[in-house]
């Protein structure tokens, strides 16, 4: 039971970042042609040149061929959460092209001369940007060129960073030939702000707060750490370098909203403890991430 609702509050969050990146790229990026790379890049590029075809199709088709092309060469293990992610979201952008036409601009659908595109590539590069922080923080990925990125890394020695950041340069560069310097320009910006803002985001999500509190009243701090909070901590033993008195020094680990609750106890329990609090944005172990 324990299992079945991990595993399905982790798919709730996968769709979650999944949808978030649906709605950046379909209501934001496709009617304005921006190209920051990847899949949903390149198929507003192939979209402008087979007017036939739309961009949701062209995703569809290439995350398709990406993922039978990973299943073939991985075989049956290759990543789950990529295959749902990646078909979640060709399905959904090719559902919204039929239930919600975005022939223009969503700021430009009232008046054409009030369009405001910078307003649309922030929301354009926002919610990718979350969806992916929120994927790449459960080790799955929306597919597409990752996919690329895993069959090289295989059979190759290049260095897979650098090949996807040049694809996706290059990518981005055609908006240049396909839209015009305007829309090109928009198009890097994106980039840039795409690549700044999903290590910000994965960051924040990561962070947790790691306590040092040296006090004299180990155990009632202890008890509201294991029973209140649910966490583990560590006890070491030492001794002020000034008064020479013993001390003990209660190491733990908790969230955002655990922080606030413990540093108030401690101040209840022990108002002379001395606390200190730093960030911490990768804790592998029980509780945390997993040891892969």
């Amino acid at each position: 039971m324990k299992d079945m609702k991990k595993l399905l509050k982790e798919y709730a969050l996968l769709t979650l970042g999944t949808m978030l990146t649906v709605v950046g790229v379909y209501f934001f990026k496709f009617p304005n042609h921006f190209s920051t790379g990847g899949v949903s890049g390149l198929a507003v590029i192939l979209g402008h040149y087979f007017p036939a075809f739309t961009p949701g199709s062209f995703v569809m088709a290439i995350n398709i061929l990406l993922l039978l092309l990973g299943f073939a060469v991985f075989g049956r293990g290759f990543g789950g959460k990529t295959a749902y992610v990646s078909l979640l979201m060709s399905f959904s952008t090719w559902l919204l092209e039929i239930i919600v036409p975005m022939p223009v601009p969503m700021t430009a659908m009232a008046d054409p001369a009030q369009a405001q595109p910078l307003v649309e590539l922030i929301f354009a590069v926002a919610f990718p940007a979350v969806g992916s922080a929120i994927l790449f923080n459960l080790d799955a990925s929306s597919g597409g060129t990752d996919i690329v990125a895993m069959v090289l890394r295989k059979y190759t020695s290049l260095d897979i960073g650098k090949a996807l950041l040049c694809s996706d340069l290059v990518i981005t560069l055609m908006a240049f030939v396909a839209f015009g310097p305007t829309t090109g320009l928009f198009s890097i910006l994106g980039l840039v702000i795409k690549s700044l803002l999903v290590d910000m985001v994965l960051e924040n999500i990561n962070t947790h707060k790691y306590f040092h509190i040296i006090t004299t009243r180990p155990a009632e701090i202890e008890k509201y750490i294991t029973e209140s909070l649910g966490r583990g901590a560590t006890e070491l033993h030492g001794q002020g370098v000034y008064t020479h008195e013993d001390r003990t020094v209660v190491m733990t680990v908790v969230s955002r909203h655990e922080a606030v609750l413990l540093r108030r106890n401690v101040r209840a329990i022990d108002p002379s403890a001395f606390v200190l609090i730093m960030n911490t944005g990768e804790i592998v172990g029980k509780g945390f991430r997993g040891v892969n």
